[in-house]
């Protein structure tokens, strides 16, 4: 794909996404047009879908006090203080999220929840062998290449088990 034809489809998307019709569709158009025609700079339409749509799992829980979620996570394996007066708690947990009394030996993901004058403001949260999704093209093996892509790159999912949404 020519640098012009990809201007072409971002400037319709563009206007889709102005008059407010059909702009999600639009958008993802363009971008799946242009990721199809990029060689090796993304891992394909599918993902730019998949980024696209991904969800905010940690959404829900954003404005909640720092004590409510001390009693619904426990508490944190490390505190972070910051300027501002913020702070952010991290946890170490396996599983749909971090619950009190649990053990971080066999945890596989992390989250950081940042708060901002004793409310939540922001939550992080990644797999602990967080890798990029693209590794796969630094590996040198091409089965083992094969394998890193058919796998694709491990996830966590983000959620206060004991906490009301």
């Amino acid at each position: 794909m020519n640098l012009g034809a990809f201007r072409e489809t971002l400037g319709a998307a563009r206007e889709a996404f102005s008059a407010r019709r059909g702009w999600r569709a639009a958008l993802v158009a363009g971008l799946t047009v242009f990721a199809s025609g990029c060689g090796g700079g993304f891992s394909g339409p599918e993902q730019a879908i998949q980024d696209l749509t991904r969800v905010d799992y940690g959404k829900p829980y954003i404005g909640m006090s720092k004590q409510q979620v001390l009693q619904c996570a426990g508490q944190p394996r490390s505190q972070i203080p910051a300027s501002g007066g913020a702070e952010t708690l991290i946890y170490h947990y396996k599983g749909a999220g971090p619950v009190p009394g649990g053990t971080p030996k066999d945890a596989t993901c992390t989250a950081s929840l940042t708060f901002q004058g004793g409310n939540l403001i922001r939550v992080n949260y990644s797999h602990k062998e967080g890798r990029s999704p693209y590794a796969w093209q630094a590996e040198k093996d091409p089965e083992k290449q094969a394998q890193m892509k058919r796998e694709g790159t491990p996830t966590c999912t983000f959620s206060l088990p004991r906490c009301p949404k």
